[in-house]
This record gives C-alpha cells, structure tokens and sequence, in this order.
C-alpha cells in the first residue's frame, strides 16, 4: 500500500498513538506535563475538565503508571537505576572508567551519578538537576562535583589532559559558546576545594559510547551503600529537599 495514499501528519499520528495508550491504562487517565508538551514545541496543557469530558467513565491517575515498571514501597538508588533511568551504559561505562583508574569512591559515584539528570529528567542543566537529587544523601564533595561538570566539560584543562571534546564539535557546530552563566560558574568553579573531583568526572566522561562495552551495575553496589545514605522510608518518602524530585519520577503522569 502507498504509504502517501492517506497521510497523516506527525500531530495526528501522536494523538492516535496516545488514544491507544491511554486504553491500555483501563479505569485512569493519564495526564502529560506543560513541560512535556514544550518538548514538541506547544506551550499548552490539556485541562481536567475537557479530559474528563472526553472521558466521563474515568478518573485521573493519581499513582503508579501500569505503562512503567514497578516500583517497590520504600524504593533504593538501585531501583530506580533499574527502572526509571535510561541510558544506564552511559553512566556505567564513566564510573567503571573511573574505577579501573583508581580513583577514589567519590570520584566513581560522581561519575556514575553525573548525568542521571539526563537519564531522569530532562538534558537541559542536568547537572543542577542531577546534583539537587542527590544532594540530601551524598557527601557535599560528590553533589559539588556534579552540578559543575555542568560547565567544566565546556572547557580544557590540559593538567589533567582534558581537551574540548571532539563529539560537541560534531553536535553543537564549531562556532558554539556557551553560555554566560556557564562561564561564569566555570570561573567560579577553576579555585573550589573540590574542582579537582568535577574534573575528574570530564576526564572519566564517555564521549564516545561503546555499546558493547560490558558493564554491570552490580560492580557499584558497595560503592553506592558505603557513599549514598539511602533513607529507610525509601527515596521519595524521606521529607528531604529532593524528595519530591523522586517521586515524580516514579509517578511522572499523576494527575496532582
């Protein structure tokens, strides 16, 4: 058949794909965030009462997505490791580069914590994002260090051997700056007491992914029980300044 013979545009195809998923979520409605939406370039957010309308048999969802992996009640890093991060080689190639480098476990959890942000949350400052989630449980070391690889992974250090990396070359154009702020917590970052671990995340960073690398979180277990301090209530129901953060990446289509 002539796939021309009765196009649809990318809007309508969505709108199908979405119809077909909500199906699957039964008696609930699962909703979509304003910052989802501006992903695909519209400022808009579907309101309750014309959801509701559209379906008047059902109500909203208000807790587990049964589209997403399960979560257990009091949920560890590893958990959501396990089910709510993506791109986990990534970050597993970082930290066993690290590893096999011998540096120290702080200097391996912040490379394989750097960019859960990105894998959690969203590209855009994932290193704030990512160092706001793990400050309540980490060493102020390990939280410093992964909010400002933000900015140093835009700029050399040849003491180390750190160079500009060929992939943002590729990615972002060669005429690409960045931008003030970013320069500015660079300038701020160069004399902290904890720039040095920072760097070591660029310098463990993996630019260029090997998809068959063989890496295994299982090696960071000890890692991770010696140097986060996972809350006994489970991430997400401990009170502390990021909870909310965790939560929401476990129930990322509740309605409120």
């Amino acid at each position: 058949m002539n796939e021309h013979a009765n196009p649809q545009t990318l809007s309508v195809r969505a709108d199908q794909l979405e119809e077909q998923m909500m199906h699957q979520l039964g008696e609930r409605i699962a909703t979509k965030s304003v910052l989802f939406n501006m992903g695909d370039g519209k400022v808009k957010m579907a309101s309750g009462p014309a959801l509701k309308a559209a379906n008047p048999d059902k109500y909203f969802l208000m807790g587990a997505d049964p589209r997403l992996p399960k979560m257990p009640a009091k949920p560890t890093l590893i958990d959501f490791f396990n089910n709510r991060f993506a791109s986990l080689n990534h970050l597993l190639q970082s930290a066993t580069h690290a590893l096999k480098g011998g540096h120290s476990e702080k200097v391996v959890l912040a490379c394989l914590l750097h960019d859960i942000g990105v894998a959690g949350f969203i590209r855009c400052d994932h290193g704030y994002w990512g160092a706001q989630m793990i400050e309540p449980y980490v060493d102020e070391e390990v939280s410093w260090a992964v909010r400002m690889h933000q900015a140093l992974r835009f700029f050399p250090d040849p003491s180390v051997g750190y160079e500009y990396p060929e992939m943002y070359i590729k990615y972002f154009g060669a005429d690409y700056k960045p931008e003030p702020y970013i320069v500015a917590e660079y300038e701020r970052a160069r004399n902290h007491k904890h720039y040095m671990t920072s760097r070591m995340i660029t310098v463990n960073d993996i630019y260029s992914f090997d998809p068959s690398a063989k890496v295994d979180l299982n090696d960071f277990v000890d890692i991770i029980g010696r140097n986060f301090k996972q809350p006994e209530e489970g991430l997400g129901f401990d009170n502390s300044p990021s909870s909310h953060m965790w939560r929401t990446l476990m129930w990322p289509t509740r309605f409120l």
